[in-house]
């Protein structure tokens, strides 16, 4: 089973992490909740930021990083999958900037603890704990 790096960021306001539907065009996990999320092609900070451009409009200037978690290993045996995310928190300053590309139908603010409650990527809760202020 082949081990593929990625980056997932959570957007963290007042509170809450923002969490987004992954669309029916995504090679992987259609319709499950994840973070800001993209294959590692380079320095794993670098590769936060770059997804943060691409899937939701927003610059760096636009979030401050709070938090770079441990990276997390992650076996989806029932796709034959294996994960390294590398997760981070960033704060974002308006939450009115964020606009979603074809990656992502849907965003929804929750609390940390109702992350239970939706069919997400595997091990988001998880890796959301690492970061975690």
């Amino acid at each position: 089973m082949e081990l593929r790096e990625v980056v997932t960021v959570f957007l963290w306001h007042g509170g809450q992490v923002l969490l987004l539907r992954r669309s029916q065009r995504v090679g992987t996990y259609r319709g499950r909740w994840a973070g800001v999320s993209g294959f590692l092609e380079g320095e794993p900070l670098a590769q936060a930021l770059a997804e943060l451009r691409e899937e939701t409009s927003l610059e760096p200037g636009d979030v401050t990083i709070l938090k770079q978690g441990a990276p997390l290993e992650v076996m989806d045996r029932e796709n034959q999958r294996a994960w390294r995310v590398h997760p981070f928190l960033a704060e974002v300053k308006d939450p009115a900037k964020i606009r979603l590309d074809w990656e992502n139908t849907e965003m929804r603010w929750i609390f940390p603890e109702e992350i239970g409650a939706l069919e997400t990527v595997p091990a988001l809760d998880e890796a959301l704990r690492r970061v975690l202020p």
